[in-house]
This record gives structure tokens, C-alpha cells and sequence, in this order.
């Protein structure tokens, strides 16, 4: 007994030990390696979140190295630790359209008429996030919009390899459309939208749906802070903003190789642009050119960096990152052209910031009637630091506030 005693004090010596070492690296890493503007709110509270972010996936790559789980599996466990109460004006139920789990939100008001609905796709670039950690976002924004939201809890990567995550956010959507009145939705007054990857997967969705003249055509659709475009990482935003938590530019790329299951040794080819052929170069430099961003979002320091060298091999191994699956800013002009009434919310301090840009000015080229939120003080992933806290950001309430407003005087 005395010797188990000895084992069990010994290991949770090393336990208390190691993570002692993990916080002090993550305070370090955060204090040398990342930058934020003196005009930003809140920093202390920023870096605060970034350090337990840097904590959970360097804990997690390491226990990953001895195949003890897999590199995301810290990360995910954490984020859905924190689990709010839904409001007590929703209900809420767990339920599978076609194989793909959604949790859905209904405001337990009666309603003479039936009620907008909204596909909501959560971020965490196809490999982090759920319905769980995202259920304050969907309560308050079914309670504050009246409608009936479903959170799609796609299947993540890189256990399910892509493009699992798409068709099931878009096999979700169909049986929502499909099955609106059975939940008290007018099936023509549909949204979708999500946030980052989220935003970026509904982008996807409504361009297939184009092609799906047997539905009804979506109401609208939200783009928080997406990514639409895998061909320039030298933009405007991800220079100014490349070591802004809590999305560093490197990190964009990083998780778009473990979410389409690439290796991580073509990180650098990918950020300098090799992966691009000389022949796509002019066609998509249409739309990705530093010269459409407006001059006041180059004021914090911009210098055009050109994409390098086409290197063949490397574009053999990444051509998912130029298809309008991944990069839906390369979708036509007869698609973009078809696309329902958008709300598109962009963040200063963030690298994306320039996608929203960018798809904004193709929307608005093409007819598409847009409405613009850009948030001056806010960051990638704000709006899942919402309930009252140490880490509440008042901009990602007032998102979510926009969101909920453009929803309900559609």
C-alpha cells in the first residue's frame, strides 16, 4: 500500500510538473511570438485565451507523438467542457437528418406563421468545434431572431477525410429544406450560415443548392470572418494580422492540410503560393488582387508580395486548395450570380479579413445584394467568447446581435 501510495504521488508529481512546463511555454510563446495592435481592447484577456489554446494543442500534438489519442483530442475535449444552458424560452432536441447528427433550437413561443429557420455551421476548420461547444451562439441566436436554428454537427477530419465535412453539412440542409413544416419553418425562408470554416462550408452549400431547382431557393446567407480562397496567403490581412491570436497565418495553412489530410512538410510551399499553376494564375488573380481591398485596410502596413515559382509537384499534391470546394471565391459567374441575399461580418485583427473582401466585392459584381458588418475590434473567433465571463468580448455579442437583426427584417 505504502508503495502504490509512493507511485500515485510520484505521478501526479510529474503530472503537476508537466503542466506547469506547458504554462510557462505558452506564456513564453505568446509573449515572443505573437503581436497585438495598441489599438485592440481587451489584450490581457486575449492573451489569456491564446495561452490556453497554445496549451491544449501542444498538449495535444505531444500525446499524439506516443499515439496515446489524436492531435485535436485535448483541444476538443476542452472546448466542450464549457456547455451553457440553453435559454429558457428554446427547447431543444438531438436529432439525425439522413446520418448527419443536428441539434435543433425552437422558441417554445407559439407562432400564428411559420418561422424562418437557419442552418447554422459551426467553425474550427474542419477539424475542431461541435453542436456542444457552439450551443450558446445557436441559443441566442435563435432567441434573439425568433427562428428555428439546427446546428449541423458535421463529422470532423482527419478521422472522417474531406470532403465528408461539405456533403454533410449539405445532406443536412437538404433534409431541413425538405422537411421544413415539420419543425414549423417556412421552407422558403431559409438561412445558412456559419462561422469561419462554418462560413466558409455554407458558402459551398448555397452554390450546390444553385443547382437544385426541385428546392426552394435559401432565404439568405451569413459568412462570419469565412475562408473562400486557397491561392494568396500574402494578402493585405494575413501580414498585417499574422501573428494575431487567435489565428496565426502559418495556422491557417496548418489546419488546411490536416483537414484535407495533405502533409504538413508542403506548409511553406503552400504559404508562398508554388501550388498555384501559371496557367489558373491570371484567371483567379481576377478576384484574388490586393488592389480590389480598399486603401484604409492597408494603413496598419502592406507589401505585395507576388507568388512564387510554380512548382508542379507540389500543385499534384494540393489541387483540392484551388477547387471551388475549398476556394468558393473561384465559383462562375452563372453560380455567384444565383446566390440569395448575404450577410457578410469581417474582423480587423484577423487574418480572413480580406477573403470577406474580396467574396463581398465578387457578390456585389455579380447583383447579389449584400450587407457588411465589419467589426473594428474584433478578432478570428470572437463570437464564441459570448457568455457573461473573464473571456466575454463585447464584439462578439454585437456579431451576433447583427446577425440576429439581419435575420429577422428579412
Amino acid at each position: 500500500m505504502e508503495l502504490l501510495f509512493t507511485i500515485l504521488l510520484w505521478t501526479a508529481g510529474v503530472a503537476a510538473l508537466s503542466l506547469l512546463l506547458l504554462i510557462i511555454w505558452g506564456i513564453y510563446y505568446d509573449y515572443t511570438k505573437t503581436t497585438i495592435a495598441p489599438e485592440f481592447d481587451h489584450p490581457l484577456k486575449l492573451r489569456v485565451a491564446h495561452c490556453a489554446l497554445l496549451i491544449a494543442m501542444t498538449l495535444g500534438e505531444i500525446l499524439a507523438r506516443f499515439r496515446l489519442c489524436g492531435p485535436f483530442f485535448v483541444t476538443r475535449f476542452l472546448m466542450d467542457l464549457a456547455n451553457p444552458k440553453i435559454h429558457p424560452s428554446l427547447s431543444a432536441k438531438d436529432v439525425d437528418f439522413d446520418g448527419v447528427p443536428v441539434r435543433i433550437y425552437q422558441p417554445k413561443a407559439p407562432s400564428t406563421d411559420l418561422r424562418k429557420g437557419f442552418v447554422f455551421i459551426h467553425g474550427g476548420a474542419g477539424v475542431l468545434g461541435s453542436i456542444k461547444c457552439y450551443q450558446d451562439v445557436c441559443s441566442k441566436l435563435a432567441k434573439d431572431s425568433d427562428s428555428v436554428v439546427v446546428a449541423v454537427g458535421y463529422h470532423l477530419a482527419p478521422e472522417h477525410p474531406y470532403p465528408t465535412q461539405q456533403k454533410d453539412c449539405y445532406t443536412a440542409t437538404v433534409h431541413f429544406i425538405q422537411n421544413a413544416k415539420d419543425y414549423g419553418v417556412d421552407p422558403s425562408q431559409i438561412v445558412i450560415g456559419g462561422d469561419s470554416a462554418g462560413g466558409t462550408f455554407a458558402t459551398v452549400v448555397a452554390q450546390k443548392l444553385v443547382g437544385r431547382p426541385d428546392l426552394p431557393r435559401l432565404r439568405a446567407q451569413v459568412l462570419i470572418y469565412p475562408g473562400v480562397q486557397g491561392m494568396d496567403i500574402n494578402l493585405p490581412s494575413y501580414q498585417q494580422n499574422a501573428t494575431f491570436p487567435l489565428l496565426y497565418r502559418r495556422n491557417v495553412v496548418y489546419y488546411a492540410l490536416r483537414y484535407l489530410g495533405k502533409d504538413i512538410s508542403l506548409l511553406d510551399d503552400f504559404l508562398k503560393g508554388s501550388h498555384v499553376p501559371d496557367t489558373l494564375r491570371p484567371k483567379y488573380g481576377k478576384w484574388v488582387n490586393p488592389d480590389i481591398i480598399p486603401d484604409r485596410f492597408k494603413l496598419r502596413g502592406y507589401t505585395r508580395v507576388p507568388l512564387a515559382s510554380f512548382k508542379p509537384d507540389v500543385y499534384k499534391k494540393l489541387p483540392e486548395t484551388l477547387d471551388i470546394s475549398f476556394s468558393p471565391l473561384f465559383a462562375e459567374d452563372s453560380v455567384i450570380r444565383q446566390l440569395p441575399e448575404t450577410l457578410i461580418v469581417s474582423c480587423e485583427y484577423d487574418v480572413l479579413r480580406d477573403d470577406s473582401l474580396l467574396y463581398k466585392k465578387r457578390l456585389e459584381d455579380n447583383g447579389v445584394k449584400v450587407s457588411w458588418f465589419h467589426a473594428e475590434n474584433g478578432f478570428h473567433g470572437v463570437i464564441n467568447f459570448i457568455q457573461p465571463s473573464y473571456f466575454q468580448f463585447p464584439t462578439g455579442i454585437q456579431i451576433m446581435d447583427r446577425v440576429a437583426e439581419f435575420v429577422k427584417n428579412l
